[in-house]
């Protein structure tokens, strides 16, 4: 049984009010909240505009402003306007105190500021929800920025985390809209990201793999940290002039070769997917940066998520199937890839899927949206009681942030020739990879364990079927368990036609006189008019309550 908890009250109340403001107050009564929570509905203005939840959820803190930009890429959760509005939520808020980076810094790094920087700027680059970043040199005379968590920022996150789970396993628990979208699950996922986002050791690993995984894209940079001065609450590394891709003006974009950017961007994202494995999860134009010498770097490389072979090569299926107007296929693919719940509809999901993969071919096959037809296909799920791994939307999210990136720098991108191109690479990549030595010594160790022991495997069939000792076993129906049922049934059928012969010679004896009389009627024929209603009662009743206990079977397993 899921409990809330008074600690969270507060918690719990805004979660509430949010709700109720939206348009949603039939899930928070539903659950049965308001009375305990107490909502002050006077409050609440009427008909609030999509831009509002943005400044809502900023108010709330760092936890709601990253529960906000999930939210962004759940098209099964909020209409179009308050998507886009959440796409565009701000992660800046007021810096905390230099008092306090001194601090943080100098505690984390075991030696004060002025000794570990030859200059370290007080005022800060950028101010996130997170962490806050400021410029430096080291001593060597490098240019570096400083990235710094808030100071008790993981309790407060933590804390709000363990609120909002409670909240979303009390809504699933309680109403039909919990048990179809799952929010519970949506918030392990928060979580999971969140306290890898806190890590600033794993960001630092993060960076140095993606440099090697991404090292053949000449316009691809990605900064490269300074391990000896990271921590997990303080991370150092190379400072990259440069710009948001959001913030570059018209005039710079066509001075730039846009075109070559975008299509080198899109490749490396769609190798990280596809073939590595591992990919950066928040690819927003924020985090995407145009260098002063022409070239793209990626930042803040904290959210990362990683597939597994079989989920990417089926994920491959996917965009190919998109990006060639195969809705079909795509839908199918998508199956594989998760799994049904209870009421799932397969006829409903593959026509629904075929019909928007269809929609966009038709539209305009050169600009099919793949991140925005792989979000379309988690709101199809979720309505058709289908269930996709957490990563389905984590790419989804990733794509559509992506295609934000490319068109900026190229309008006219085409991404699905891209996905194409690129798929026929990775299909001869990966008949390379399994005609690689190791791979081919491996099948040699297999089919020679295989031709050793075959001799010996087929001696013992034929010793079995000589002996005769062959056994199959066939997993069929229980005979024995069809044979009481079918004896049940031949008892009713005999006790029913021993009834009806009763009533049948009672009503003849009717025309019998005799001076034995029950009620003014012949006695015998009375009796057996009385008995064939009793055993007929008795009977009725044993049917209901045997068909009563087997219902009551059937909803237990």
């Amino acid at each position: 049984m899921v409990l809330l908890r008074t600690k969270h009250l507060k918690r719990y109340k805004d979660v509430a009010m949010l709700l109720v403001k939206y348009g949603r107050s039939d899930l928070v009564k539903q659950a049965g909240l308001e009375d305990s929570i107490e909502l002050d509905e006077t409050r609440l203005e009427a008909m609030p505009k999509a831009e509002e939840l943005a400044t809502d959820l900023e108010k709330l803190g760092p936890t709601f402003i990253k529960l906000g930009q999930l939210l962004s890429t759940r098209a099964d959760l909020l209409p179009v306007p308050y998507l886009e509005a959440l796409t565009r939520l701000q992660d800046q808020i007021e810096p905390f105190p230099y008092e306090e980076v001194d601090r943080i810094v100098s505690g984390e790094l075991g030696v004060r500021i002025s000794k570990a920087f030859a200059e370290f700027d007080p005022e800060p680059l950028a101010a996130a929800s997170l962490a806050q970043v400021h410029r430096a040199h080291m001593r060597d005379g490098r240019a570096v920025v400083v990235k710094v968590q808030r100071p008790a920022i993981r309790d407060q996150i933590v804390e709000d985390l363990e609120a909002l789970e409670e909240f979303a396993q009390f809504v699933d628990a309680h109403t039909e809209l919990g048990r179809r979208y799952e929010f519970g699950n949506m918030l392990s996922g928060l979580r999971k990201s969140l306290l890898q986002e806190l890590d600033f050791k794993a960001e630092a690993n993060n960076l140095v793999m993606f440099a090697e995984n991404l090292r053949e894209f000449e316009h691809i940079i990605i900064p490269e940290p300074v391990l000896d001065y990271t921590t997990s609450r303080v991370l150092t590394m190379e400072y990259i002039p440069g710009k948001k891709i959001t913030e570059v003006s018209p005039l710079r974009i066509v001075e730039i070769n846009g075109p070559v950017l975008a299509d080198e961007l899109f490749r490396a994202y769609l190798q990280q997917i596809l073939v590595d494995g591992v990919f950066h999860a928040d690819p927003h134009p924020g985090n995407v940066f145009l260098t002063d010498d022409d070239r793209i770097a990626l930042l803040d490389l904290g959210m990362v998520a990683r597939l597994m072979t079989s989920f990417h090569d089926n994920l491959l299926r996917l965009l190919l199937s998109i990006s060639e107007g195969r809705g079909e296929d795509a839908a199918e693919t998508a199956i594989k890839m998760g799994e049904p719940k209870l009421g799932f509809n397969r006829s409903e999901f593959i026509r629904r899927v075929s019909d928007l993969v269809a929609e966009n071919a038709d539209a305009n096959l050169s600009r099919i949206d793949a991140g925005q037809v792989t979000l379309e296909i988690t709101k199809i799920a979720a309505d058709c009681w289908f269930r996709l791994p957490s990563e389905f939307t984590m790419i989804a999210k990733a794509l559509l942030n992506l295609d934000r990136s490319v068109y900026t720098l190229d309008p006219a991108f085409d991404p699905n020739a891209i996905i194409r191109q690129r798929a026929t690479e990775i299909l001869e990549r990966n008949v390379l990879k399994s005609l690689a030595p190791g791979n081919l010594l491996s099948g040699a160790v297999e089919i020679k364990e295989f031709v050793e022991k075959l001799p010996m495997r087929v001696n013992r069939i034929l010793d079995a079927v000589g002996n005769n000792d062959l056994k199959i076993k066939v997993d069929a129906i229980d005979e024995k368990v069809v044979l009481e049922g079918l004896q049940k049934v031949a008892n009713r059928i005999s006790l029913g036609l021993v009834l009806a012969a009763l009533i049948v010679g009672a009503a003849m004896l009717m025309r019998v006189e005799t001076s034995f009389r029950i009620l003014g009627y012949p006695g015998f024929s009375m009796i057996f008019f009385l008995f064939a209603a009793i055993a007929g009662i008795a009977l009725a009743i044993s049917i209901v309550m045997n068909d009563v206990k087997a219902r009551r079977r059937s909803k237990d397993q």
